[in-house]
């Protein structure tokens, strides 16, 4: 299994990206798709996340009103829409994956975990 983000990169605050993870190597339909992030010398904490059927989405209160998550699903991608960008969303980002059927995004939960992508916001 693979989860495979890209689109990271360095923005100003209050810019946007939209990052992309591609998921391979089996079936995702009773999996949930979300993100966390990890900044410097802080521990991993919940993004956003959603049911690969596209239901309602999960979202930490630290970005509610700013990012979105979606998901293709004839790509098999996940992507997420991060709009007003603050110095303190700066972290690596990664891609996982748990299943639906568990509730809560801790990180116990997760079974599969991309590579990270880095998100720097500069002043």
């Amino acid at each position: 299994v693979q989860l495979q983000a890209s689109g990271g990169g360095l923005v100003q605050a209050g810019g946007s990206l939209r990052l992309s993870c591609v998921a391979s190597g089996r079936t995702f339909d009773t999996y949930s798709m979300g993100w966390f992030r990890q900044a410097p010398g802080k521990e991993r904490e919940f993004v956003t996340g959603i049911a690969w059927r596209g239901l309602s989405a999960n979202v930490a209160d630290s970005v509610k009103g700013r990012f979105a998550i979606s998901i293709d699903n004839a790509k098999n991608t996940v992507y997420l829409q991060m709009n007003s960008l603050k110095v303190e969303d700066t972290a690596v980002y990664f891609c996982v994956a748990k299943k639906t059927w568990t509730a809560g995004w801790a990180p116990s939960q997760i079974i599969y975990w991309g590579q990270g992508t880095l998100v720097t916001v500069s002043s």
